[in-house]
């Protein structure tokens, strides 16, 4: 009966943690697409077992120290703040590494939580935004010195576009010629890079504690749909406001996703738009400057378009980073960020209707 759970080498990953009692459940869960994640039962408790990807996170003790920093504060700050912290090994660590460069922690299950994989009301954007924005706002007095960057340009506009007009220059010259208009639509919103530049050298915009990976999946909801905190720290870094509003506009406001090939089906819903500026705001509201509160759409094309350089890049590139699971798959998915981005131009003077009333 134990060995349809556990393999020896999830004992031995146990423990390390000093729990030795069977696994009387186990399933990996579907839902991150960077760790592998997994749900263990043993000796009546539960917990989240995580194996972090190393190709992504090459330091993996950079995330180990930023959750550990930003904890100790919470603690001591706001010690009513669910914080979901790495369980420690017998030994103190946050983390365990086995032969071969393997990297694992441990995280206890909150009991009565899920996640959710999409959005599907406006209640849902809406409480998920409020978390994020509580997390930034109970925050704002933590030195962002003591965090570590975890992945080096992750947010930086100006330094993707430089990898995308590089790839451009080196591209096969297929998917070149397949690219051309695409490639072409990326070239004229360069005015969004120059914007985030100018952002950069705007002391009204702050850099704060960011989570820069706002989807769903990353807040957990109790039974009653409400929102109870975020999780999933391993990219909190020194940001900007429009990082994190402008993942959840890109991940919320469309109910197909980024691997829609039907690109009818990608509609910016306005009261989604509308609930992420109202719960981000609700907590974040003594922390925007007023050209922050006037940001909220060119958060969302920020992020939008960064992510369709990403993936057009990619494919430039002959699939480098991100893994096709068919043939111009990278391509498809620049195209469904272009169709997105276009939404939010074509609705523009709606969607800044809602944030200029704040």
């Amino acid at each position: 009966m134990k060995e349809s759970f556990i393999t020896t080498k999830l004992e031995n990953i146990l423990k390390e943690y000093g729990i030795v009692e069977e696994v009387t459940a186990f399933r990996h869960l579907q839902s991150g697409l960077i760790n592998q994640t997994s749900k263990i039962e043993a000796g009546g408790e539960q917990f989240i077992l995580q194996k972090i990807n190393h190709s992504v996170f090459n330091e993996p003790a950079k995330i180990a120290h930023n959750i550990r920093v930003i904890g100790n504060y919470l603690a001591v700050h706001h010690p009513n703040y669910t914080f979901v912290a790495p369980v420690r090994t017998s030994k103190g660590a946050d983390t365990i590494t086995l032969e071969g460069g393997e990297y694992y922690r441990l995280f206890p299950f909150v009991t009565g939580s899920h996640t959710l994989n999409k959005v599907t009301t406006p209640m849902q954007a809406f409480e998920a935004a409020s978390q994020f924005g509580a997390f930034t706002a109970l925050l704002s007095g933590f030195d962002t010195s003591q965090l570590q960057i975890t992945i080096p340009y992750f947010h930086d506009l100006t330094f993707r576009y430089r990898q995308f007009a590089e790839a451009v220059s080196t591209a096969n010259p297929v998917r070149k010629t397949i690219a051309e208009k695409l490639i072409a639509t990326m070239q004229d919103h360069f005015d969004l890079v120059v914007q985030f530049e100018n952002i950069k050298k705007d002391p009204a915009f702050r850099k704060r504690v960011t989570h820069h990976d706002t989807k769903i999946s990353n807040v957990l909801f109790n039974d009653s749909d409400r929102a109870i905190c975020v999780i999933d720290l391993d990219t909190v870094m020194p940001g900007y406001f429009i990082s994190d509003v402008g993942d959840m506009m890109r991940t919320y406001l469309s109910s197909a996703t980024e691997e829609e090939t039907d690109l009818s089906k990608i509609i910016v819903r306005e009261e989604i738009f509308k609930a992420i500026i109202d719960g981000y705001s609700l907590e974040m509201k003594d922390e925007l400057t007023p050209a922050e509160s006037r940001s909220f759409v060119y958060a969302a094309k920020f992020i939008i378009y960064m992510q369709a350089l990403r993936f057009l890049t990619d494919y430039l590139n002959n699939d480098r980073y991100y893994a096709p699971a068919y043939p111009d798959h990278n391509f498809n998915r620049a195209m469904n960020q272009s169709v997105l981005l276009k939404q939010i131009f074509e609705k523009e003077e709606t969607l800044s209707s809602y944030q200029s009333i704040r």
